[in-house]
């Protein structure tokens, strides 16, 4: 038996062994962390347990058309629910499911399903597959070890979460296990077409006055092979923008032709900037994120710094080029 497959094992264990679960995915969810929590929660019922999910905060809009979507509970809003086990999806680390932490007594049983390289292995129990290109992925192989049917419901949560973690089955983490998920899913009945057009075409009014400002702060540097772009808190407030409608700003400082790492910066505060780093090919940006008290992935990674603005630029812009430098070294 594979490391991988005791793992399986062990998860399948950890669920039969508890009936009401806490079910936690990180703060500002993506597609592939609401996609793996709302899985989880179907996966939970199928079996007849009783799971409460819940976010930090509330749940993007966008995902409102997820099946069981309204059942999300905002943590800020609503007061601790029973629960006797925990289970956390797509989250790298333990500070990445915000303050629902405080919720955790000491001791309680957690089980840690994701995919970041980045991962410490924070869960009483881990199901952590760093190979995978969604946390999405690693739960259709957990659903699938323990034979579990997937109803479409299910089905369209864990293809939303592979969907949109391999931009469109377009980034290089999509493998021949990822399109043989994604094509059983569709065999339960998924409508892709539909879910592309929501998730991969469909932006906000905000996204377009957000990628305004965005564009005209545009810095190339190192020879050209790093783009910058910058939001401020005041661009948000201006643009009558929520945290979602910053996502895929970054994409535009990266897709630039001769550009391998690109970056956006947001004021969050005048002591919080939220950095996010995309990389072409080359440079592990989870790595420059890490040193920064972030992770991700290779291509795709984040952190938040505390300090001002121009604070930040200075940390992350000397990492970007010694890590630029470093490649041109190897070459």
């Amino acid at each position: 038996m594979s490391t991988y497959e005791a793992s399986l094992a062990s998860a399948a264990a950890f669920i039969e062994q508890h009936e009401r679960f806490l079910v936690i995915n990180h703060v500002n969810p993506d597609g592939d962390a609401t996609g793996s929590l709302l899985g989880t929660g179907w996966l939970l019922r199928q079996l007849g347990k009783q799971a409460v999910l819940v976010n930090e905060g509330s749940t993007p809009k966008k995902f409102g058309f997820l099946p069981g979507a309204e059942q999300i509970m905002n943590a800020s809003c609503q007061e601790k629910p029973e629960f006797d086990a925990v289970i956390t999806c797509d989250c790298a680390d333990f500070a990445r499911i915000g303050d629902v932490k405080e919720w955790l007594p000491a001791g309680m049983p957690l089980l840690n399903i994701d995919h970041h390289p980045t991962n410490d292995l924070f869960g009483t129990y881990n199901l952590v597959r760093t190979d995978a290109a969604a946390t999405a992925e690693v739960l259709y192989d957990l659903i699938t070890h323990m034979k579990q049917p997937i109803p479409q419901e299910m089905a369209v949560c864990l293809y939303t979460g592979l969907l949109t973690d391999t931009g469109g089955f377009r980034y290089s983490n999509t493998t021949p296990h990822v399109m043989e998920t994604a094509s059983a899913l569709l065999a339960c009945g998924v409508e892709p077409a539909p879910i592309a057009e929501r998730m991969l075409e469909t932006i906000t009014k905000a996204h377009v006055r957000l990628l305004q400002r965005a564009l005209q702060t545009l810095i190339l540097r190192d020879g050209d092979q790093a783009a910058y772009l910058t939001i401020t808190a005041a661009d948000m407030e201006a643009c009558g923008a929520q945290n979602d409608d910053t996502e895929g700003l970054v994409n535009y400082a990266r897709n630039i032709e001769g550009v391998e790492v690109g970056v956006l910066y947001k004021e969050v505060a005048p002591d919080k900037v939220k950095v996010s780093l995309r990389s072409a090919r080359i440079v592990d940006v989870a790595a420059i994120a890490q040193s920064i008290g972030g992770g991700g992935h290779v291509r795709a990674a984040g952190c938040t710094v505390h300090g001002s603005l121009a604070a930040a630029k200075q940390i992350v812009e000397q990492k970007v080029s010694a890590a630029l430098a470093g490649q041109e070294a190897s070459s």
